[in-house]
């Protein structure tokens, strides 16, 4: 068995699709509609939509999950989100932990928790 996607519920899914393509660079792979699946695994899926596949009301972006990624140029990176133009909720600001890597969390358009991590080369 292997994990293929995992899905993230939205409210607006041209705004999410929006998001991930600036901010991240994920590409549309295949587009339902209601349901769009991303390079790297990501799918999106309007909450109205995903309400009536699970039979009842769901909540998100109650940070209780994170889409972790990586990312050599971490200064660059946040130099380019502050200027994106978006609204980027920013959870902590960049830090550099003990171990000399530097992280930071954001939340998307729809509150999901994400993390990204400087990549770094150990020995």
């Amino acid at each position: 068995m292997r994990l293929k996607n995992f899905l993230l519920v939205v409210e607006d899914m041209e705004r999410a699709k929006s998001f991930y393509k600036e901010i991240f660079g994920l590409d549309v792979l295949r587009d339902f509609g209601t349901n769009v699946i991303l390079t790297q695994g990501l799918v999106l899926q309007e909450r109205k939509s995903w309400e009536q596949a699970v039979g009842g009301q769901v909540s998100h972006g109650d940070k209780d999950a994170v889409l972790y990624f990586e990312e050599y140029d971490l200064e660059g990176f946040v130099q380019r989100i502050e200027g994106s133009g978006w609204d980027i909720c920013f959870l902590n600001p960049l830090k550099t932990l003990e171990d000399g890597q530097k992280m930071l969390r954001l939340t998307d358009p729809d509150g999901h928790v994400i993390e990204i991590r400087e990549i770094k080369n150990y020995i």
